[in-house]
């Protein structure tokens, strides 16, 4: 909708200017329906609030109806239309996964509930009188009508239904397959004869609402009686923000200071990649929302760019109980692995609950994805994901192949994520709009949807080489089978006495792992006295002293899974092939080819 000159736009004839006292009128009209309709419904046993649950889950889907979100282009109505995308994105929580049971009666208000301002709820486009005016929980007609639009293609029986009087053209309301709704008094009701489940999802541009059942069961419906005309069509409805007529009570002066459209970066863990990128893509207006997680925070620009403090979200409270559990925690294990899930999925609510509406793309760090996905936060909005690891389906099929070939591993299956929230993740991934990460062998994964970062390279460290008796292995990790200790020392046996090993980590693998070698564990000079640094590990996503080792001239041998493909002075070789890893240390070991290098023993 284009808007006028200056001067006031003039409402058609046909269409009267909304007066104060009509709107009073109105509003004491509805005030006495709404408490009629409370007391019915407290009376009527059939109207209920249907929990969530997943008995239907695996059934076929027997209808379903697909609306687009952005429906104006107008810049001054963007900002109504972002408010009716949140209020849609909470009711659609509030129904996405609700099983109906045969024969129960489903009403669009006992489950979605009064839409308030405490709720998240804000102003979004209503249409009353011929004119769309913002009003809190506006916008929800288009759930309504896409769930009426459902209930049809599904054989429902329609209890209750209320068409629009005024229809705007390309709506489901021109189809006649549209139902209104006003709290509480004017609501969409219908009834299954079998058990029925509804499905409620946003994507960036599109409302979709899914039923699903017994398909062998559904009875479509040959002949429609409740549809009824609408009386008239509005081809081009006024807009409170944008028609210009000042003597309406109803007009809103567009307010300058609103920055609609702002990009929301949601992030976590410090990385020095992800810093840099963030700093080259953060606008003036854009949001940062961070932990302030200790010392490396502080030095980032994460928190104290030119933007200044005052657009930082912080979440100290989460922060502190995180660090607190991560400290009494060992570092490897299923209790770990659980707590560090516990508190991103509670850094991912603080973030959600202070995000505005108006933030229509985000850029998420991984970890924050699929909580953020499955409580419906991304629905509506572009994201790009700030990659830190390979997706947990990956990582999952990854430790299942070295636990098979490594079965005396204690460590390799001792934790594995729930089934949803596997499933959360890839949905969110599939649905992303760009993968950012510089770990080549995840970039690998996503193709054309990846944006591959260059890695940081540190400072090297120039001392004085310590000199050894013997050659000088780096092992820089803790001794655990997804970090390649077993093919490790499977590579490594027969050259005992040709070699010194040095482990950066806990032996986690048994406390005779490393029987037969000559082992020192977290030297502080250890970067002095590396001729070789191994990490042929199964995965590894933060391969920083692999990357201080070659910034610092040290050779390193690393698998492909600690994504350091494109960093020069690093050679890759494949997880869990001892045999090639053998050969790069030998050739490094004795690079004239002059010694008999003796057959290695393969450990049972």
């Amino acid at each position: 909708m284009t808007q006028n000159s200056p001067r006031e736009t003039k409402i058609p004839s046909k269409t009267k200017i909304p007066s104060k006292t009509k709107a009073i009128l109105f509003r004491g009209k509805a005030a006495l329906l709404q408490t009629r309709r409370g007391w019915q419904n407290s009376r009527d046993r059939q109207i209920k609030f249907f929990p969530v649950d997943n008995k239907l889950k695996s059934q076929a889907i027997v209808a379903e109806s697909k609306t687009d979100l952005w429906t104006e282009n107008s810049k001054a109505e963007q900002f109504l239309l972002a408010g009716k995308i949140q209020n849609l994105r909470i009711a659609a929580r509030k129904l996405n996964g609700v099983e109906i049971p045969a024969n129960g009666i489903f009403s669009f208000w006992a489950q979605i509930g009064r839409t308030t301002r405490r709720k998240g709820y804000v102003s979004g486009r209503e249409l009353r009188e011929g004119c769309i005016i913002p009003n809190i929980g506006g916008g929800l007609c288009q759930i309504s009508n896409a769930l009426y639009d459902a209930a049809l293609q599904a054989g429902c029986e329609i209890v209750e239904r209320h068409p629009h009087s005024q229809v705007i053209p390309g709506s489901l309301a021109e189809k006649g397959r549209d139902a209104t709704v006003f709290w509480n008094y004017v609501d969409l009701r219908f009834k299954s004869k079998q058990a029925l489940r509804i499905e409620a999802d946003l994507s960036a541009n599109h409302l979709t609402i899914r039923f699903k059942a017994e398909k062998s069961k559904v009875i479509q419906l040959t002949q429609i009686s409740s549809i009824q005309n609408p009386k008239f069509k509005i081809q081009n409805p006024h807009s409170c923000v944008s028609c210009g007529v000042e003597s309406c009570f109803r007009s809103i002066k567009q307010d300058e200071n609103i920055k609609f459209g702002r990009t929301a970066f949601l992030v976590d863990e410090f990385a020095p990649e992800f810093d840099l990128y963030v700093q080259e893509k953060r606008r003036s207006n854009d949001l940062l929302f961070v932990p302030l997680d200790g010392k490396k925070f502080k030095k980032s620009n994460y928190a104290w760019n030119a933007a200044g403090f005052d657009r930082l979200k912080q979440s100290w409270l989460t922060t502190i109980i995180r660090a607190y559990k991560s400290r009494k925690l060992a570092a490897q294990g299923a209790k770990r692995q659980r707590n560090l899930l516990e508190m991103s999925e509670k850094l991912a609510a603080s973030y959600a609950k202070n995000l505005p509406f108006d933030a229509i793309h985000l850029v998420v760090q991984q970890n924050l994805l699929p909580f953020l996905w499955r409580d419906g936060h991304l629905g509506g909005r572009t994201f790009d994901v700030l990659m830190t690891s390979l997706p947990i389906k990956n990582l999952q099929e990854r430790l299942d192949l070295a636990a098979e070939m490594n079965p005396a591993s204690p460590t390799l299956g001792d934790f594995r994520a729930d089934e949803w929230l596997v499933s959360a993740e890839t949905a969110a991934l599939k649905n992303a709009r760009q993968i950012i990460t510089p770990h080549t062998e995840i970039a690998n994964l996503f193709s054309q949807q990846a944006i591959l970062l260059d890695w940081k390279m540190p400072l090297p460290q120039v001392s004085k080489k310590k000199r050894t008796d013997k050659f000088t292995v780096v092992f820089p990790a803790s001794t655990v089978g997804r970090k390649g200790a077993y093919e490790l020392r499977e590579a490594l046996s027969g050259l005992e006495n040709s070699l010194k090993l040095i482990i950066l980590g806990a032996e986690l693998e048994g406390e005779y792992f490393w029987r037969g070698f000559e082992v020192e564990h977290r030297p502080e000079n250890w970067l002095a006295a590396a001729d070789l640094v191994v990490l042929p590990a199964f995965i590894e996503h933060k391969p920083r002293r692999l990357l201080l080792a070659a910034a610092s001239g040290i050779p390193v041998v690393a698998s492909k899974a600690c994504g350091l493909e494109n960093v020069s002075g690093i050679t890759a070789v494949e997880s869990g092939d001892p045999a090639a890893l053998r050969r790069e240390i030998c050739d490094a070991l004795n690079p004239q080819k002059s010694l008999i290098i003796p057959t290695p023993i393969v450990f049972a």
